[in-house]
């Protein structure tokens, strides 16, 4: 292959006209004959600079509405033709084809018109044909051809003339047509999966997954693993789309754990009040409502003050002062927020390594949505669980009905127990966890981990007994013996909410009423591994 290859004749045509105009100028400017397409080229007239139709090219008008205008020979052969190869020069020259040495292409917005909620014809419309037929074939031709597929590489592109004397490299082209393929992969994975979604395909015979790099991460989970983190074009409300205020770069670590926190406290609106929830390791160590943010954070810190130290915290509200002093008073790595008061901004200044994120709203815990996981060898996808109970799923099944606020702390530790790691035991009290046993082989251990924890704070905190004494207690999936359940009456707890479903839910139940606890059966599990 060559290593410098000249620009002398440009294609342009591009949906986004950001920085067309200055490029194009800057092309002129250096000797490049420049060829556009329909918005692309009047835009280009209008500011004075002098481009060639396509149609002028090809002896075709566009026709179709557009739908076809670069779909000819004499535009693709410009593209493909291998300038060394004699006899593709001479079919070029027999047929008058002059080759294209620069493709300057970006796609119709069909990524965009789906996310603004497009009915299907519409979307139907936006499906670019010829923009990714041309990127391919330039893509292909790399040898030869430079492709353009991004705004953001136009600087890149007049840097390297500038470097090479009017040329490019073949690193450089490499690299173009590496952005270029990947360009239209992710483009055609987002009509593939619009399609299924659009036509009730619910699990079709291909699904591909795209994204955008977002940060390049100093190491993954451990600092012999590489990684990065990519955006998958979502809106949804979290730490991809969150504004870093302040702190060192997010980790690969802390993205995943920030993330496990702000889907947790977005299980609580506004409406439902003040809420904080912290995170060590993609597990709750503290979740708690309050008459104020402070109160909320102050709750949930109090159920395990030593994980919380180095953890995330995420909150439902806006940041104020008052809370920022509260959690400053601690070492931790992340704190985020829908909103973040200018007090708070000032006080964690002074904590350069905190990072501080700022998301717009809540993420929308009922959407629908896909969950995916690597597996050797394959891919594992699964709707989001966005199950959700009230009061009115629930079944009471002892002798004893659970009172109001009883009732109001069930809610609460299974809203939590969906955020905790299979198996999972959650101890909830007046709007508090107090317990939290998270990722046992068996549940008996997550019930006597959570207890002995909440032990362990009574004696921090001073009181005369643990806070599990008179609390609710969720399990995210059934107790398949009475013995988890009797761990949990043991603790203290005195109501209990489980799915049920197990062969022995009459051994539990008359466990239960002998031990004179109070129990509601969701119908739905929560396993999360």
């Amino acid at each position: 292959m060559t290593n410098l290859a000249p620009l002398r004749r440009a294609l342009l045509s591009v949906s986004d006209k950001t920085g067309l105009v200055d490029l194009a100028k800057a092309l002129e400017a250096r000797g490049i004959e420049l060829l556009s397409t329909g918005g692309s080229a009047q835009a280009l007239r209008d500011a004075g600079v002098a481009v060639h139709d396509v149609a002028e090219v090809t002896g075709f008008p566009e026709m179709m509405d557009g739908r076809v205008k670069t779909l000819h020979p004499m535009v693709h052969g410009g593209l493909l033709a291998l300038r060394d190869n004699d006899d593709h020069v001479a079919a070029m020259f027999q047929h008058d084809i002059k080759a294209i040495d620069l493709l300057v292409v970006n796609l119709y917005p069909f990524e965009e018109t789906v996310a603004k909620g497009a009915d299907y014809d519409t979307c139907i419309e936006n499906i670019d044909i010829g923009g990714p037929a041309m990127i391919r074939a330039a893509a292909k031709n790399h040898a030869f051809v430079t492709t353009v597929v991004d705004v953001e590489d136009y600087s890149a592109l007049l840097d390297e003339l500038d470097q090479n004397d009017g040329q490019t490299t073949l690193a450089f082209r490499k690299r173009q047509a590496q952005i270029a393929y990947a360009r239209t992969g992710a483009y055609d994975a987002a009509v593939s999966t619009w399609m299924a979604d659009a036509i009730g395909e619910a699990t079709p015979r291909r699904r591909v997954v795209a994204g955008t790099l977002a940060q390049s991460l100093r190491y993954g989970e451990n600092p012999h693993q590489n990684a990065a983190f990519y955006h998958d074009g979502s809106a949804r409300a979290g730490v991809a789309v969150a504004e870093q205020i302040q702190g060192k770069d997010l980790s690969y670590n802390n993205i995943n754990d920030t993330d496990a926190a702000f889907e947790l406290v977005s299980e609580f609106l506004p409406r439902d009040g003040y809420a904080c929830a912290i995170i060590k390791h993609a597990n709750p160590c503290g979740v708690a409502t309050g008459a104020t943010l402070k109160e909320a954070y102050q709750k949930a810190f109090d159920c395990d003050r030593t994980s919380a130290f180095g953890g995330i915290v995420a909150l439902n509200s806006t940041l104020d002062g008052e809370t920022a002093e509260a959690i400053s008073e601690i070492f931790t790595e992340v704190v985020i927020a829908p909103g973040v008061h200018q007090d708070a901004k000032d006080i964690f200044a002074a904590k350069k390594n905190l990072r501080l994120l700022q998301t717009p709203g809540l993420a929308n815990t009922a959407q629908a949505g896909t969950a995916w996981k690597q597996v050797s060898g394959g891919l594992l996808i699964q709707d989001r669980d966005n199950g959700r109970v009230d009061m009115d799923d629930l079944r009471v099944v002892t002798k004893i009905a659970p009172t109001d606020d009883q009732m109001r702390d069930l809610l609460l530790a299974w809203k939590i127990a969906k955020h905790v790691k299979s198996n999972a035991i959650v101890y909830v009290k007046d709007g508090a966890t107090v317990g939290v046993g998270a990722g046992q082989m068996s549940r008996v251990d997550s019930a006597l981990i959570a207890a002995k924890k909440a032990e362990r704070m009574a004696e921090t905190l001073g009181l005369p007994e643990p806070l599990t004494k008179g609390s609710a207690v969720a399990s995210d999936a059934f107790f398949p013996f009475a013995d988890g359940l009797m761990e949990a009456a043991a603790a203290g707890a005195t109501s209990v909410i489980q799915p049920g479903g197990s062969m022995r839910d009459d051994e539990v139940i008359a466990a239960a009423d002998e031990a004179g606890l109070a129990m509601v059966l969701t119908g739905m599990r929560h396993f999360r591994h």
